[in-house]
């Protein structure tokens, strides 16, 4: 049996066991024997820490926190931090997999990690939050650096965190370390195209499943779930190239909005209201029938496990993105198959960011920035030769999109595991 993080409950939507499966899958359709598949599928390293906190008010209170790294046969960990309430050691440790597989599907030297603590921080003070970064920071250190593991923002997490945890690590080795994350804020190492790059990405891959199904974007109504720092920049990179943005969902609900939702105007409303909810011109509607508007295209951008086998078996789009972490349980995936709804992955479609990330940590590395243009080329390049070569297999095997990422992603990693042997 392959060692999991944690058993998972009867009936319950587990994402390790759900990542565990589909990498199984991929080792079995590329023959890999079963200590390789194990080997690939077990985590090298998970370090759970407390993260005692002084709250405002003079008392201590006691957080959770994570650092998962998967597998580093490619190179260093890289993977994002979130902070939230529902932040469990199997949410960790499946989004830890998926790091693995996007970097090797994306083609960059990485392996995959995350990490995450339990906490809703909006209950914290911008002090409190400081104290909780950087204990947490202090907890995870002995994990971390340039050369071994890399965070980036995630879920409630930004670049002031980000900017907090370096400077913690500086100061524990006595010297500066901004290789240690990415995502920072451009005057302490930062770079210039990193903002939107998982947008970026998403509409890139958009793109290019439209072109290899002969479809053009021009008319596309899109639905988007999530309101964030994925979902908000692609209504506007969306709308440029032709599509309409038709729905759209975020933490209150769901709206309706025929004629097309302008990014400006969103922008402007959810400053003020700090929701979607009350835009000019929308209907309001309940959050689960947000996928069964008239629409062409699904995009995801929230939450892990909400494409479920109900929401997909009345998911009116055509063809969907997935712009979130695992957000489709594999009782979802198969309905979409057998639907003929092709589905770009997310191992693929939100690779954006991660190569955004590479990007930053080789210019903190090399002590030089990059152009924004040359930034953006360079992403493009990448994502779209990523794209060809999922793209190139799954015509070879004829098996749906996220199996073939899959296989892709897996392949590279046991030529790596393979190529460096086993110590001792």
């Amino acid at each position: 049996m392959v060692t999991r993080p944690h058993e998972a409950i009867p009936d319950e939507f587990n994402p390790w066991l759900h990542v565990t499966s589909l990498i199984e899958r991929a080792g079995a359709v590329l023959g890999l024997d079963e200590g390789m598949i194990r080997r690939i599928v077990t985590p090298e390293r998970i370090l759970e820490v407390a993260v005692p906190v002084r709250m405002d008010s003079g008392e201590i209170d006691m957080f959770t926190g994570w650092r998962i790294q998967h597998n580093t046969s490619r190179g260093p960990g890289k993977g994002g931090i979130r902070f939230h309430p529902s932040v469990n050691v199997d949410e960790i440790a499946a989004l830890s997999a998926d790091m693995s597989i996007k970097c090797a599907v994306v083609n960059i030297p990485y392996g995959g990690a995350k990490g995450g603590v339990k906490v809703d921080p909006s209950n914290l003070s911008h002090a409190e939050l400081e104290r909780l970064t950087r204990r947490y920071a202090f907890a995870i250190s002995p994990m971390i650096g340039p050369d071994r593991d890399i965070p980036a923002p995630d879920i409630n997490t930004d670049t002031q965190v980000m900017s907090w945890i370096m400077d913690t690590v500086s100061m524990l080795a006595g010297h500066n370390m901004p290789g240690v994350v990415t995502g920072k804020p451009l005057a302490i190492g930062g770079s210039l195209g990193h903002a939107g790059a998982t947008s970026l990405g998403v509409t890139i891959c958009t793109i290019a499943l439209l072109k290899q199904l002969n479809r053009s974007p021009q008319g596309e109504r899109v639905v988007i779930q999530g309101y964030g720092k994925v979902g908000a920049p692609l209504i506007k990179l969306l709308s440029e190239r032709g599509m309409t943005v038709v729905g759209l969902a975020d933490m209150h609900g769901a709206i309706h909005v025929p004629d097309g939702i302008d990014h400006e105007k969103m922008s402007l409303h959810f400053s003020d209201a700090k929701s979607i909810m009350g835009y000019p011109g929308s209907e309001e509607i309940r959050a689960d029938e947000l996928f069964t508007l008239p629409s062409d295209i699904a995009i995801p951008a929230a939450l892990g496990g909400v494409i479920t086998e109900k929401i997909a078996e009345t998911m009116a789009a055509s063809l969907m993105v997935e712009a979130a972490n695992g957000p489709t349980t594999g009782e979802g995936a198969a309905v979409l198959t057998s639907r003929n709804i092709p589905v770009v992955p997310d191992v693929l479609a939100n690779a954006g960011g991660v190569v955004a990330s590479y990007f930053e940590w080789a210019q903190d590395l090399q002590g030089f920035m990059w152009e924004g243009e040359l930034f953006r080329q360079r992403l493009e390049k990448t994502m779209h030769e990523a794209f060809d070569a999922v793209w190139e297999r799954h015509d070879q095997l004829n098996m749906p999109l996220r199996d073939t990422a899959l296989v892709v992603g897996v392949e590279r990693i046991a030529e790596a595991t393979e190529l460096r042997g086993l110590f001792p």
